[in-house]
């Protein structure tokens, strides 16, 4: 088995980054989700209210990201290192955290993209930002503006077999992509649905071990199209008929990332393609 893609969001609910080679942290991969847009009340905004996020091309650099939409000028940003403190909320039911303004310039431009008002925040001290719910030990508490875990793991034979029964069923939906699913790791050379067996199992991949933390329940969002932005009916419909366990939708693998405090630097534990991966227990 090994790394097919590797996928990062620089700005929450935009367009996908592709990498080659991805640095792992404990809270996930760098430049995954460190950017959030929120309303007027501090309370995150995604492809559910505006589709038309998936055309905003977000590219993270070390100390900032390019911003890039149709019609829009690009616009480079720094972190904002010195902006203003603030509280926002990534869902209503998360715990507030502390993030800082990107700033006026930013706004404007987010404004002018989604016709209404909207901030730009960065995400500092990930440390800071915690999931509000017990971990196993071993793992981290630490979470970007991803909406569960650090990660999500897909499976190319997974996909095979979704698609192999749209084409049965005659849906005109078919064949969906992988990247409407929005994983950060594609493995490939998997079975199919194997990876709903490393629920609560070690996995090396590259210089980092992650834990499988429970199969991925899927929303609206993944009947988006990530290129043009159109909504259909799948993959829900499918999985609703298929893969509802428990009553959750699923397709993937969430990840935490093991604390390695005795381990590899920070730097040196990456993710790259082509990477093995290797189930450790």
């Amino acid at each position: 088995m090994r790394i097919a893609s590797i996928h990062t969001y620089p700005v929450k609910g935009c367009r996908r980054m592709d990498r080659d080679t991805a640095r792992v942290e404990p809270w996930g991969l760098d430049g995954d989700r460190r950017w959030l847009i929120v309303d007027e009340h501090g309370l995150g905004l995604t492809q559910r209210q505006h589709r038309e996020l998936v055309t905003m091309r977000a590219v993270s650099r070390p100390g900032g990201l390019t911003l890039d939409a149709p019609g829009l000028a690009p616009l480079d940003l720094a972190e904002p290192t010195g902006g203003e403190a603030v509280q926002v909320r990534v869902y209503r039911g998360r715990p507030p955290a502390p993030v800082l303004a990107a700033g006026a310039e930013a706004d404007d431009w987010l404004n002018r993209l989604l016709g209404r008002k909207a901030r730009l925040v960065w995400l500092g001290d990930p440390t800071g930002n915690l999931v509000p719910w017990p971990v196993p030990a071993g793992v981290g508490a630490e979470l970007s503006f991803a909406d569960g875990t650090p990660l999500v793991l897909t499976n190319t034979a997974s996909l095979e077999a979704f698609n192999d029964w749209l084409l049965e069923s005659g849906s005109t939906e078919g064949p969906l992509p992988m990247i409407q699913f929005r994983p950060n790791l594609v493995v490939s050379g998997a079975a199919p649905w194997a990876e709903g067996e490393w629920v609560g199992r070690w996995i090396r991949i590259g210089g980092a071990v992650f834990q499988g933390a429970a199969e991925c329940g899927r929303c609206l969002i993944a009947t988006i199209d990530q290129e043009t932005g159109q909504r259909g009916r799948e993959p829900l419909w499918m999985l609703a008929a298929r893969r509802n366990i428990g009553q959750k939708l699923l397709f993937g693998l969430q990840l935490t990332v093991r604390a390695e405090p005795d381990g590899p630097s920070r730097e040196g534990r990456t993710v790259s393609v082509g990477d093995t991966v290797e189930l450790l227990d």
